[in-house]
């Protein structure tokens, strides 16, 4: 069982509330059917699902509208009762499980797709849709995501706008920071806040959008979202390599940028232990095997003999040239799903017992390094330590196992992952956010002016500081 989250770091209880009888009540007369207070049904949404953190929430809400949420805010701000949001509950960082009792305000069953523009291709739901789910939606209507995470089967995309999600389209779509076209959100004294356009172009003050897109909860609970959708790409084509060093998977990076141009979607990188852990525990063997590096290009475009004739050209110049020791290009779905390995890292992972998880942004040339100087660090005292990542984003995934959690460790790894990604001028999280982990080691990323600002925004936004608290900042002072 995990250990609370409280009791392992050591955390202070703020001075909110204590949940009542009659505020049971209330959400009961509110919402009958959609409120969880049994144990055992409570248990799952109080545990990560790196099952590396636990709350001690008694209750768990299950609105359907915006209103609910309005009325269900506006109670706990009155009460001052704490209020913990949860989607897909698929987060990295502790954010999406309280820490100590507070409510957690669940989106699970605000799972409808509103509207979908065929001319524009933009698409209006509510938070709680799966990204799946979504995605499968759209293909019908010949359009994709524009994002796509090893999640996808369980995360929601509210909670993907919440954690602003990188995930492995980011290379060619860029972030939601862009394909956000408008949210609604209910404050923390239950006020809505509707900015849900469907305009590409509005340049009407300030983009208040932008203040809840990664904001982890602390600022708003995101309940719909507006968002723009690519066509789906008519050929899709996966090449697959094996690189004898570092440099190479960067220089084979230039030349696939140079040669592949506008179809390139999706450039990632790996190394052999990470792809030895995925053939070990979950029975998947690579197309291309004995390289020190692996890389994974993904093209998508609209004419599937031009792709291909470019993935092929690209692939000879790059044998030839000797950046690529092996390489094979699959282009039937079979094979493209065969060789979507880089998507079941995470879980392979987990089968090794406890994971300490980094998520960096360094300059590309130095992505690497990091993963030479922790192993060289830690020796013996770590069972592996691996890097893969979204190579064409600079987005180091840097994975470390042992076979429980050891506070030794883990200070021989923090803060000199943090210190060291701070010297490249990096940052500390490239995709996952900050949620519980990461919250007090915003200072290696982010200069003490920002942080303080940001602290205003929180204080401005939600004075009593129930939404999502002991997250994403530090405390104020």
């Amino acid at each position: 069982d995990v250990v609370p989250t409280c009791e392992r770091y050591a955390v202070r209880r703020l001075p909110f509330a204590r949940l009542a009888d009659g505020d049971v009540a209330f959400f009961e007369r509110l919402m009958p059917g959609r409120v969880v207070t049994g144990e055992e049904e409570v248990k799952p949404f109080n545990v990560d699902w790196l099952k590396s953190v636990r709350g001690c929430s008694q209750l768990v809400l299950k609105p359907q509208t915006t209103a609910e949420v309005s009325q269900v805010l506006r109670y706990c701000h009155e009460r001052n009762l704490a209020v913990n949001p949860q989607g897909g509950n698929t987060g990295l960082v502790g954010g999406s499980v309280p820490v100590f009792d507070e409510i957690i305000l669940s989106t699970a069953l605000m799972n409808q797709i509103i509207s979908f523009d065929k001319v524009s291709g933009i698409l209006v739901c509510q938070a709680g849709c799966v990204l799946e789910k979504l995605n499968e939606y759209l293909e019908e209507q010949g359009f994709i995501m524009p994002l796509d995470l090893g999640a996808k089967g369980s995360c929601h995309i509210g909670g993907n706008v919440a954690t602003n999600a990188g995930g492995l389209r980011l290379l060619r779509y860029g972030s939601l920071r862009g394909t956000v076209l408008g949210l609604e959100v209910v404050l923390a004294d239950g006020s809505a806040l509707d900015c849900l356009t469907s305009l590409r172009k509005d340049n009407t003050g300030y983009d208040l959008k932008q203040l809840f897109i990664g904001s982890e909860g602390t600022l708003g609970v995101i309940t719909a979202v507006s968002i723009l959708c690519p066509q789906k790409p008519k050929a899709v084509n996966v090449a697959f390599l094996g690189c004898q060093s570092f440099a190479k998977v960067l220089e084979t990076f230039t030349t696939c940028r140079a040669m592949l141009g506008e179809i390139l979607s999706a450039y990632e990188f790996m190394d052999e232990k990470c792809m030895e852990l995925v053939e070990r525990h979950l029975k998947l063997s690579g197309p291309v095997a004995d390289s020190p590096f692996y890389v994974l290009i993904e093209t998508s475009g609209s004419d599937s003999t031009h792709d291909e004739e470019k993935l092929n050209n690209f692939l000879e110049q790059a044998m030839a040239s000797g950046l690529v020791s092996d390489g094979t290009v699959a282009t039937d779905d079979k094979k493209i799903k065969a060789s979507h390995l880089r998507e079941r890292i995470t879980e392979a992972l987990t089968h090794e017992g406890y994971v300490y998880k980094y998520d960096i942004s360094l300059p590309v040339g130095k992505l690497y390094d990091l993963v030479t100087d922790v192993r060289a660090r830690l020796g013996q005292s770590a069972k592996n330590v691996v890097g893969y990542g979204h190579l064409g984003d600079g987005n180091l995934h840097l994975n470390i196992t042992a076979e429980s959690y050891s506070h030794s460790l883990l200070d021989a790894i923090e803060p000199f992952v943090y210190e060291w990604t701070a010297r490249c001028s990096g940052s500390i999280s490239a995709e996952h956010g900050l949620g519980f982990k990461k919250k007090q080691f915003i200072q290696y990323s982010k200069p003490r002016k920002a942080v303080v600002l940001m602290q205003q925004f929180k204080a401005m936004l939600d004075p009593k500081g129930i939404l999502n608290p002991y997250k994403t900042l530090p405390s104020a002072p």
